[in-house]
């Protein structure tokens, strides 16, 4: 199957490991992998914050670069959530049949990662190896927008040598949400710290999710205070064989 990645901006400028995971798990699938180096945002930070004009230029340079793709898949929950649910509002926002139709027809073709490899492939395993103690944070986008359920998980478990703890009080949100952090700070810490009091209490020495994102606050917040747990997006893990 021939696939589009859309890395996302936060992966390339960020996290850059997370797109060549990706990359490593669809390939030893078996699979092409195409990248176009023209892709840019998807929107969300725009539309998010209240600048919905604004997003339309994004979504027609979206639908441009993907409108012959046969699927295109995003290792990242939100951002897969922006192109899924509110690309069809962007369009209907320019009054133009032809956009909307192309958003339209776009739209079914275009995976979160754990979903595409589960929901799509049908696939739990991907022969990934990865020893250490590991917990799970379903990020909001993942569990409200995608209705992804378990599919992080069953991949997970079929890891080799992963010892998977369950984290509790899972369906928290970590208090990130894109400017909400910024905007609310001391409600974001608040939510932040029961969510790194939660994730320290599973003993485990990593916390993935599919958002880097959530784990960029996660990760940053245990960071801080020395907590001594990585945060590691989960196309690492299950590109990871030694």
């Amino acid at each position: 199957m021939d696939i589009s990645l859309f890395v996302t901006c936060f992966n390339d400028t960020l996290f850059p490991g997370t797109g060549r995971a990706t990359v490593e798990i669809l390939e030893r699938l078996g699979h092409v992998v195409h990248f176009s180096p023209e892709q840019t945002c998807c929107g969300q930070m725009h539309y998010n914050s209240g600048y919905q004009e604004e997003a339309i230029p994004l979504v027609r340079r979206f639908v441009d670069i993907y409108a012959h793709s046969e699927i295109v898949v995003v290792p990242s929950a939100s951002c897969t959530g922006m192109i899924r649910d509110f690309y069809p509002k962007v369009a209907q926002l320019t009054g133009e049949p032809k956009l909307i139709e192309k958003v339209e027809e776009l739209i079914p073709r275009v995976y979160e990662l754990a979903e595409f490899l589960v929901k799509k492939l049908g696939v739990e395993d991907v022969g990934a190896y990865y020893p250490h103690r590991v917990t799970y944070h379903p990020t909001c986008h993942s569990l409200r927008m995608l209705k992804l359920g378990d599919a992080a998980l069953r991949l997970l478990r079929n890891v080799r040598g992963i010892d998977l703890v369950e984290l509790p009080a899972a369906e928290e949100c970590c208090g990130f949400g894109g400017t909400f952090a910024i905007k609310n700070a001391d409600v974001s810490t608040a939510m932040l710290s029961d969510k790194m009091r939660h994730v320290k209490s599973t003993g485990a020495g990593v916390c993935t999710a599919v958002d880097n994102s959530c784990l960029m606050h996660i990760g940053g917040g245990l960071s801080r205070g020395r907590g001594g747990v990585a945060a590691v997006h989960l196309a690492e893990i299950l590109a990871s064989t030694e």
